[in-house]
């Protein structure tokens, strides 16, 4: 039971791809309209390393993006637990930010630094999307820590830091482990959509392939690169999950005792 669980997803896919492909082959749709899975196979061996290259320059960014977003969102939330006051001037705005559309926030952006600096515009919107989930789980991760044991620390005589290193952090491991898996996504959403607001060709990640394609009526190509997307989307949640999985299936509820 356990085997077929785990092939389930794959079989579904399987049974799409056939699907897709044969409802192609027999309706004729035309490749520019609706390409079939076979050519959007060969589109992606056409020109591999152009689409490579592409995928591995979203795929640094995005992960620029992400590191940023978890060191500064989890400094930003020791600092709102060690003082409420600073919490509440700073973190309104911090809503503003995860609130506003990043569309809308992208042409600024670019007009501010500039579109031959495609790469840079889409570090900082990545990073504003990728930001918040951080911010938001690890403090109220901070702030869950057990009351009992906050008490048990300061009996023992345990200075801020140690309560903070040896209790709070531990205890905020699990929400930013799922704020990570939240915030890996946007990430690579903020990448893509920053790239396609440029629409230029300075471009030179995954975003910029669609674009280019589109305007040729290359679909089967579109499709290629949109396909990678998912793909690294997918691969980045994978390895979130079995990261959040190694770190806690010894002592935490969530995954203790999962096959």
């Amino acid at each position: 039971m356990t085997a077929l669980r785990r092939l389930a997803p794959l079989i579904l896919g399987v049974i799409f791809l056939l699907g897709w492909e044969g409802t192609v082959r027999l309706l004729a749709i035309p490749a520019f309209v609706l390409p079939p899975p076979s050519a959007v196979v060969v589109a992606l061996l056409a020109d591999p390393q152009t689409l490579g290259l592409s995928l591995w320059f979203t795929l640094t960014v995005t992960l620029q993006a992400f590191a940023l977003a978890v060191a500064g969102g989890v400094a930003l939330a020791i600092l709102f637990t060690r003082s409420p006051l600073l919490a509440s001037a700073l973190y309104p705005y911090a809503v503003i930010l995860q609130v506003t559309p990043v569309m809308a926030i992208a042409p600024i952006v670019l007009v501010w630094v500039g579109y031959e600096r495609v790469d840079l515009a889409q570090l900082i919107l990545a990073w504003i999307v990728a930001f918040f989930p951080i911010l938001g789980n690890t403090t109220l991760g901070l702030r869950s820590a057990d009351a009992g044991l906050r008490d048990l620390f300061r009996l023992y005589g345990a200075s801020k830091w140690q309560v903070l290193w040896r209790l709070e952090l531990p205890s905020a491991l699990p929400y930013l482990l799922a704020g990570m898996k939240i915030s890996g996504g946007l990430a690579l959403i903020g990448t893509v959509v920053a790239e396609f607001v440029a629409g230029s060709g300075t471009g030179q990640g995954l975003a910029w392939r669609i674009v280019d394609a589109s305007n040729r009526l290359n679909t089967p190509r579109m499709f290629a690169a949109l396909s990678l997307l998912s793909l690294l989307g997918i691969a980045i949640f994978a390895l979130l999950s079995l990261i959040q999985r190694l770190a806690l299936r010894r002592w935490h509820d969530s995954e203790a005792g999962r096959p």
